[in-house]
């Protein structure tokens, strides 16, 4: 029986692991916040976000991030094939982003290896996300 009981609890642990290692939410939203600073200063992406509410974005975004690692947040926001719609985003776009977040994780000190998992997470949403 104690076993039983222990075992919800071992996994819940188990799935958050990812999140824990990224520094949680105080460090995720520092992370998304430097990320999208950097992809409006750079040249190949910032055209990209001209008409974007940013705070919104970073807010849905850090969301993304938190869940998708284990953590407590939930997505608000809309599906990933829906919100990149006709925007007509290239492999070139999609990676400048990419390499923006890698920067900004490098910035708070995430390990490489702690990166490539949230990277890997990430990775299946270039296929909806690049239309052209």
């Amino acid at each position: 029986m104690v076993l039983t009981t222990a075992l919800p609890a071992l996994a819940q642990k188990a799935d958050d692991s990812l999140y824990r290692d990224l520094g949680g939410l105080e460090v995720l939203t520092k992370v998304v916040d430097d990320t999208l600073a950097l992809a409006l200063a750079d040249a190949r992406i910032k055209d990209t976000f001209k008409d974007t509410d940013m705070k919104r974005l970073a807010k849905l975004i850090t969301e993304q991030f938190c869940e998708l690692s284990g953590g407590p947040c939930k997505y608000s926001g809309d599906p990933m094939k829906e919100v990149h719609q006709g925007l007509g985003l290239s492999n070139t776009q999609f990676n400048a982003l990419v390499e923006d977040l890698q920067a900004a994780m490098d910035k708070s000190g995430i390990s490489s290896r702690t990166q490539n998992k949230l990277l890997a997470l990430l990775a299946p949403m270039q296929r909806t996300v690049v239309t052209k």
